[in-house]
């Protein structure tokens, strides 16, 4: 499969699991699901973690050649409804006209207690 591209970001510091934080295959790009650990964001609410989070697919759609114009669709994980409107917020901030195909699931917890969120993003490029 010479036509897929596996790759880790430098400036999304180092991955210590097994995945990369992205995979290129034709002409789409699949973001690993990213979180605010290690980040200032980490035990803050899910606002500013979702802001965070974010910040770094930015980060990679840059990289990339592309920006949210060409965002497709997100997954994104919460670990409670509590502060959704905070949260639709940042997405409609982030969004602005380029809405994407969404999926918003509650799971019980991600890997670290302090984090509230996860989201996974595919950008057509």
């Amino acid at each position: 499969m010479n036509d897929v591209i596996r790759k880790n970001y430098s400036e999304l510091g180092e991955v210590k699991a097994p995945y990369v934080h992205s995979v290129k295959h034709h002409n789409t790009l699949y973001i690993s699901g990213l979180t605010a650990f290690g980040s200032a964001a980490q035990h803050q609410g899910i606002a500013e973690q979702a802001e965070e989070i974010f910040r770094q697919i930015r980060t990679i759609a840059s990289i990339e050649g592309t920006d949210f114009s060409a965002l497709i669709k997100v997954t994104i994980f919460i670990t409670s409804f509590e502060q959704i409107n905070a949260l639709r917020e940042v997405l409609y901030r982030n969004y602005g006209e380029h809405l994407p195909a969404s999926s918003l699931v509650e799971v019980s917890r991600l890997f670290s207690p302090d984090l509230t969120i996860e989201i996974e993003a595919i950008f057509g490029l």
